[in-house]
């Protein structure tokens, strides 16, 4: 079985990465008929800003044209491959809460080993889903952008979020890089 086309979409925080992603499925879904739009939501409601977060794109996606399967995968998406099929236009939002949320549950040292393991976890998880779907989308953060120097427990995510995109941008059909709600094209040619 072919892996489905993949597409990466980054950008800073509220730049509207994940409201082109949903529009981008959408048009996919319309474009292949009978499509099945799945969100995978990586999210926890650890806080009231979170849980307003959560309820907003819940309540975007239920009074949408468009009706949305959403999946609540916190940690080990790879566990639920099995969801899905080829005629699933799959929407993970996002690396960055996935990454955190294997780190943080661990209460291991943040070593070379454990960074290994979260790092092929989230990426084993992603093959697994994209050798079962159509079109498989994953969203991330940019946290590049900030001084990072200075915290070594940053510095670290930072590293394995850099590396985690490498490998998905390495095998992705199409990369996006949003910007103040503007998509720019970074990999591939959009049709």
């Amino acid at each position: 079985m072919a892996a489905a086309s993949l597409i990466f979409i980054t950008g800073g925080v509220r730049s509207g990465k994940s409201s082109f992603a949903e529009r981008m499925a959408v048009e996919l879904a319309v474009k292949n008929d009978g499509s099945q739009l799945t969100y995978l939501a990586t999210g926890v409601a650890s806080d009231q800003e979170m849980r307003e977060r959560i309820a907003k794109h819940q309540s975007d996606r239920m009074h949408g044209k468009f009706r949305w399967r959403t999946v609540e995968q916190s940690q080990n998406i790879g566990e639920i491959a099995g969801l899905f099929n080829k005629e699933d236009i799959i929407l993970i939002d996002c690396v960055t809460t996935l990454l955190n949320n294997e780190l943080f549950s661990s209460n291991q040292n943040w070593d070379d080993s454990l960074l290994s393991h979260v790092t092929e976890t989230i990426m084993s998880g992603i093959n697994a889903i994209r050798e079962r779907a159509k079109v498989l989308i994953v969203v991330s953060n940019e946290v590049f952008y900030e001084s990072i120097a200075e915290n070594e427990l940053v510095f670290s995510y930072a590293q394995i979020l850099g590396r985690i995109h490498q490998q998905i941008v390495k095998k992705c059909d199409h990369a996006f890089l949003v910007e103040a709600g503007i998509p720019i094209n970074m990999k591939g040619v959009r049709e």
